[in-house]
């Protein structure tokens, strides 16, 4: 038996430790996840969410003190807290709203992260909205299913580095980045979505990304893509030629608001399963042009707005070249 199935069994029992030649270093070194946090300074609130029943695998340190403060997962200003350590134990398999709304962090560093039994990341970092600096290097996401909302309303966050993110398994994506509004680029080249099957407002409001490459996207299984980049408002270019939406049956408000788009690839695009596309291209006013030709529209039920706030050369362009375009669109 390997140590991390030894390490699934026992925790501090001792006698089942000696039995399985086990000991407390073994279990730290493989099994415990080190977190690093550093607060606002001057600034209160709480730090970490822990629901009642969990207290007992989470063990707090502040400023390097090496005795746990129990039952503490607020700070006040009067507490001179500088930095908090976080060791959590194997019991734990979710960390869903771990640090949702604890607008006093500055900094979270991941420093030890050998554990793979974690499936939910969704809300992780939700509304953290001061956070800086997020290091994810020792991550661990070999069995996490879904990321939805991990990153919503990071709006102080400049970088994301997901050199080492295993996203094999994901299936939801969905509001993943909305309102990271600080965000100037976002390398997703190792992202593998061939599981994902919800994409909907995933880069809503990220008004700072100038270019998103995502080539490497596979989009097979997608069935919702509603608001995907509504509010990219600097993004001059996006190349989707790459992008399967033989499922996808929601396009609602898809590029709302890309107000710098000048061209959207959208030649590949299959349609024919969809049936909302109101509002998809509101408010493009930089469009200059648009290949809808190959667009199956016979399942829409919904194009209200679909063009509303383009150029008016662009409506006459693709009234007079999509006969199957409803006025409703426009």
């Amino acid at each position: 038996m390997t140590i991390k199935k030894k390490l699934a069994i026992v925790k501090y029992n001792k006698r089942i430790q000696n039995r399985l030649n086990l000991n407390i270093k073994d279990y730290k070194e493989y099994c415990e996840i080190e977190i690093e946090i550093i607060p606002i300074k001057y600034k209160y609130g709480k730090f970490i969410n822990i629901n009642e029943n969990d207290k007992l695998y989470y063990h707090i340190y502040f400023n390097d003190n090496k005795e746990e403060i129990k039952n503490k997962y607020k700070i006040k200003e009067e507490d001179g807290v500088k930095k908090i350590k976080i060791i959590i134990d194997y019991q734990v398999k979710s960390f869903y709203d771990l640090f949702s709304g604890c607008k006093c962090i500055e900094s979270i560093n991941f420093k030890k992260f050998y554990r793979d039994n974690i499936t939910d990341m969704s809300c992780m970092f939700l509304g953290c909205s001061s956070l800086k600096e997020l290091n994810l290097i020792n991550f661990n996401t070999n069995n996490i299913t879904d990321m939805s909302c991990m990153f919503l309303e990071c709006s102080s966050l400049k970088e994301l580095n997901f050199i080492n993110f295993n996203t094999n398994n994901i299936t939801d994506m969905s509001y993943m980045f909305l309102g990271c509004s600080s965000l100037k680029e976002l390398n997703l080249i190792n992202f593998n979505t061939n599981n994902v099957t919800d994409m909907s407002s995933m880069f809503y409001g990220c008004s700072s990304l100038k270019e998103l490459n995502l080539n490497n996207f596979n989009t097979n299984n997608v069935t919702k893509m509603s608001s995907m980049f509504d509010g990219c408002s600097s993004l001059k270019e996006l190349n989707l030629t790459n992008f399967n939406t033989n499922n996808v049956t929601d396009m609602h408000g898809m590029f709302l608001e890309c107000s710098s788009l000048k061209e959207i690839n959208l030649i590949n695009f299959n349609t024919n399963k969809v049936k909302d596309m109101s509002q998809m291209f509101f408010r493009c006013s930089s469009l200059k042009e648009l290949n809808l030709i190959n667009f199956n529209t016979n399942n829409v039920t919904n194009m209200c707005q679909m063009f509303s706030g383009c150029s008016d050369d662009l409506k006459r362009k693709i009234k007079s070249e999509n006969k199957n375009i409803k006025d409703e669109a426009f």
